[in-house]
């Protein structure tokens, strides 16, 4: 049984682009030039970017920040993700996903692997963006804390 998580990623330029904002992939397969498939271990955190247009405009712009799931554990459903995951944040719309990457940006601006970052403050990005608030920026401090909490979980 495979316990990996499958990501499906599609590039049609200007039409259809599915793409991980972050995250450390276990493996990759490329199916042509346009698809491919990122594989994500257990316990794997990833930002799974949605958009598509049509000749009108954006139909759909969203990001989803994802734990993958070890086999037999509960899971959402995510479309492109087999066989789903933990969701850390949801947001759909482009002024929100603009905000969650700008949050993934400065995450990296300290010197952190957004991937590394304490799961719990996607959801508190996730929270705050929902209701049209302003989230927290992550600290040095937090991660420190997010760090020890880990190290004594294992």
């Amino acid at each position: 049984m495979d316990n990996l998580t499958h990501v499906e990623l599609l590039w049609l330029e200007k039409r259809i682009e599915n793409w991980i904002r972050f995250g450390h992939a276990a493996q990759e397969q490329i199916l042509d030039r346009k698809r491919r498939i990122l594989s994500f271990a257990p316990g794997s955190i990833f930002a799974f970017v949605r958009w598509t247009s049509n000749d009108f405009g954006t139909v759909v712009s969203r990001i989803d920040i994802v734990r993958a799931v070890p086999p037999g554990q509960r899971c959402t459903t995510v479309p492109f993700v087999r066989p789903g995951g933990e969701i850390l944040l949801r947001l759909a719309g482009w002024p929100k996903v603009e905000r969650v990457l700008q949050f993934v940006d400065a995450v990296e601006a300290l010197g952190f692997d957004p991937a590394d970052a304490a799961p719990d403050y996607w959801h508190h990005v996730h929270n705050r963006l929902s209701v049209n608030e302003v989230p927290r920026a992550y600290t040095r401090t937090r991660h420190q804390a997010w760090l020890q909490r880990r190290r004594i979980a294992t």
